[in-house]
């Protein structure tokens, strides 16, 4: 049995409505990043977020865009900021955050965001053709011919990264620097 092109019931493509579905979990996990007051939720929702870009990146057609998504951001970063924040034992916020009293600010900031946003994209030609196909092994070639300085520059950093967060962790607390 094979799945129809379109759902039976409200006549729409699998592919709109995935993307719905993939748009709708992106912006509410991204609205629940700024808005909770534990940060470990809130870095959980950030990793939801990422999860939806990626699988918006597979309905576009880039796996390899998708595989880097959950790869780079999902496995390092989100789980590198999720580590630091345990082991700095921060975990949560001060009873008034300072954004709740600015969020005038911030809502004419994202009107204004969205009125850029609005206008580049009605002023964008989209007919510039379909993307070009590239392979794993050539995305492979780039990265470690092209580009083998900027590849080897971000494993330092994020070597830097991880020793700088093994020593906040084994930090003592008081501060007292001279009692070890």
């Amino acid at each position: 049995m094979s799945i129809p092109e379109t759902i039976p019931i409200i006549g729409a493509s699998w592919d709109d409505v995935l993307f719905v579905l993939f748009a709708v979990a992106m912006l509410g996990s991204a609205l629940l990043v700024v808005t909770l007051r534990d940060i470990i939720r809130s870095g959980v929702a950030m990793i939801a977020c990422f999860a939806a870009l990626a699988g918006l990146y597979v309905l576009l057609g880039s796996p390899i865009m998708a595989a880097t998504q959950v790869l780079v951001y999902i496995g390092a970063i989100s789980i590198l900021v999720l580590f630091a924040i345990m082991l700095t034992q921060t975990k949560s916020g001060p009873a008034r955050l300072v954004f709740q009293t600015q969020w005038w600010a911030a809502a004419i900031a994202a009107v204004l965001l969205v009125v850029v946003l609005t206008a580049v994209v009605v002023s964008t030609d989209w007919g510039a053709g379909p993307p070009q196909e590239s392979t794993t092994s050539d995305v492979a070639r780039l990265l470690f011919d092209a580009y083998t300085l900027p590849f080897e520059a971000v494993s330092v950093l994020l070597l830097a990264a991880v020793i700088g967060g093994i020593f906040l962790a084994k930090r003592d607390p008081s501060g007292d620097e001279a009692g070890r």
